[in-house]
């Protein structure tokens, strides 16, 4: 996992989450290194499903009203 968490995106990650999957298929992995692993693997699938998440909630609308323009937060379902 790259040393900054904070400057990971969503394509590194997904891209890193991938690659470890062969390497934890691998039988000559010792248990630490596949301990490592499972916990970078861990790390990077939150981080995966949190990003979208996180964007969503700052999504908002430019509305237009009687010539004036107003941002207002994208409605939520449920």
């Amino acid at each position: 996992m790259p040393a900054k968490e904070n400057k990971l995106n969503f394509e590194s990650a997904l891209q890193e989450l991938e690659s470890i999957a062969p390497q934890m298929e691998q039988e000559k992995n010792c248990l630490g290194k596949s301990i490592k692993l499972y916990g970078q693997r861990i790390k990077l699938s939150r981080f995966c499903q949190e990003k979208p998440y996180n964007t969503e909630q700052k999504v908002q609308i430019l509305q237009e009203k009687q010539g004036k323009y107003y941002i207002v937060d994208f409605p939520r379902e449920g």
